[in-house]
């Protein structure tokens, strides 16, 4: 750790920011009483911290209190007098157990309470009319859990780097987000299927209308996010609602091709009305009940996300094709080439170890995206492709290549068979490995920190080695690139050509960068004959 004493110091001070509103008062105790820490919103003033020499502002309400309308849209949050402290993260959204994420400094902070409707902005200036480049991250977890209360998100970096404008938020979850209820419950319930996105775009809306003061640019509006929040990108790409509120959108590790059809997701709150013991003719009593109650019950429908409602998601987000109102947004999709080796590799970790006896078998059990393909074929091809890969070589890049890369593709390739004129689509895929842990290679979640430029605050992921901080410093100058024109070329990676269905160039992000044409030639040909569903629909 001596050879980077300042990113230390760094993390210690991220870390105790994280801390909850108790430990993160006392270090601004001086800042609370200095005029020019305090921003005026909308709905009323904040008060904020200085760290680093960028104005930080936490726990901004972007919407009132979600217990008043549950499974109804989002509403404006209630206006306040005087100044609102800004110095602590809000609720987390309500979700079972304690999960953290892969790529997690450390656990999530603050309570969780259906009062979550809240925002985080990190500037290096406030009304200065500087209109730098927004950057709106939303965070992953599925549709289920998490939140923007880890240090690892910190946007303090970012904009020192790029000078940028940097916002996290946190939204509804799970059931109380994504639980469709309009065909049991009728018009009162419209909109229960898509709260956790409603959310989403009234977060937007409130940059949109507040940004500025914040040195933002509302015109030059980038979302972004991985895993989860990459398909939460994905899905409002086909949202109308939200066009106008974005102008760039990336997604990493995370698609939404399609979304739950009305049939599937009623039978999943079937499941849950169950589960609660809440008959049909009593459903209204689901707004009333103790949130934990609802919350013990998150499991009951086993998958949560975006339903086709015919109102906020009129269509599937990239089914049949790419949306033709947002193909006049620049988009951005990336995944990691080893995205299996953590999210089957950590909880069967017996996969590490498997023989060309037990390969068969043990790839049947995770095929479900494989379709009807001869899985000795699709073995023999890996095989023929990579002649060094072992048995788990060949486990992982099957099960990462079906699962996780096809669906990203899905999305890249629809949107480059739009009409000339559509904005170009740039795919990209992380080869670099964690030193860690080498043989999770590139695995799901590595890309977080070096993206987001907080290497420091995921050491255990990383590392702290100069690679990582390299790869650091070409995957976040690349997406500042891209939050502010739309481009994503800049000085620390070769040219970077948009997708097209003939040279299918992709950014491999390495050490060095470089860009490959048609990587995976063999397995996109063979998994494109499969028809492609998301989970849950």
């Amino acid at each position: 750790m001596t050879e980077f004493p300042v990113s230390r110091r760094d993390f210690m001070r991220n870390a105790a920011l994280t801390a909850g509103a108790t430990m993160a008062a006392a270090p601004f105790a001086q800042a609370a009483v200095t005029p020019g820490l305090v921003a005026a919103t909308q709905h009323g003033k904040v008060r904020g911290f200085i760290d680093q020499d960028i104005y930080g502002f936490k726990g901004i309400p972007y919407g009132d209190d979600t217990a008043k309308f549950r499974f109804a849209a989002p509403r404006p949050p209630q206006p306040w007098t005087g100044v609102r402290d800004a110095l602590a993260f809000g609720p987390r959204a309500p979700q079972p157990g304690t999960a953290q994420s892969s790529a997690s400094s450390g656990a999530q902070a603050g309570p969780i309470s259906e009062d979550c409707l809240y925002l985080n902005v990190w500037t290096p200036g406030l009304r200065d009319n500087a209109r730098r480049a927004v950057m709106v991250y939303i965070h992953g977890g599925g549709y289920n859990a998490l939140s923007a209360n880890d240090a690892l998100y910190d946007g303090v970096r970012l904009c020192k780097r790029g000078d940028v404008v940097v916002v996290t938020l946190n939204h509804r979850l799970n059931l109380f987000g994504y639980l469709y209820l309009a065909e049991l419950g009728g018009p009162a319930f419209a909109d229960s299927g898509n709260t956790g996105q409603l959310d989403l775009i009234l977060a937007l809306q409130w940059v949109r209308d507040n940004i500025a003061e914040f040195g933002g640019d509302p015109d030059r509006v980038l979302i972004f996010g991985e895993s989860g929040g990459g398909a939460k990108n994905a899905c409002l790409m086909g949202m109308p609602s939200a066009m106008g509120l974005f102008q760039r959108a990336a997604s990493s590790s995370g698609e939404a091709v399609t979304a739950s059809r009305p049939e599937t997701a009623t039978r999943r709150a079937e499941q849950v009305l169950r589960a609660l013991g809440l008959p049909r003719e009593r459903i209204a009593e689901i707004r009333t009940l103790p949130m934990e109650k609802l919350v013990a019950a998150t499991g009951a429908a086993g998958y949560y996300g975006p339903v086709v409602d015919g109102r906020s998601v009129p269509r599937h987000p990239f089914d049949p094709d790419a949306p033709s109102f947002s193909a006049h947004i620049p988009f951005m999709v990336g995944t990691n080439r080893d995205e299996a080796r953590l999210l089957i590799g950590r909880s069967a970790p017996q996969m590490f170890d498997l023989t060309w006896e037990t390969l068969p078998a043990n790839m049947a059990k995770y095929a479900e995206k494989m379709g009807s393909l001869d899985q000795g074929e699709v073995i023999a091809m890996y095989r023929r492709n990579h002649p060094d890969f072992s048995a788990s070589d060949v486990f992982f890049a099957a099960t990462t290549d079906s699962r996780d890369w096809r669906p990203a593709l899905v999305e890249i390739e629809r949107r480059a068979a739009l009409p000339a004129g559509a904005a170009p689509t740039y795919s990209y895929e992380l080869h670099w490995g964690s030193p860690v842990n080498p043989k999770w290679k590139a695995h799901h979640a590595l890309d977080l920190p070096l993206l987001m430029d907080n290497v420091t605050l995921s050491p255990r992921v990383t590392g702290t080695g100069p690679q990582a901080y390299q790869m650091a410093e070409i995957m976040s100058e690349t997406y500042i690139a891209f939050a502010k024109t739309g481009n994503p070329d800049n000085p620390k990676i070769p040219h970077w050509p948009a997708y097209d269905l003939k040279r299918r160039a992709t950014m491999a992000f390495d050490l060095p960068p470089q860009v490959i044409d048609d990587p995976r030639s063999e397995p996109r040909r063979m998994f494109s004959q499969v028809p492609y569903e998301n989970p849950g629909t």
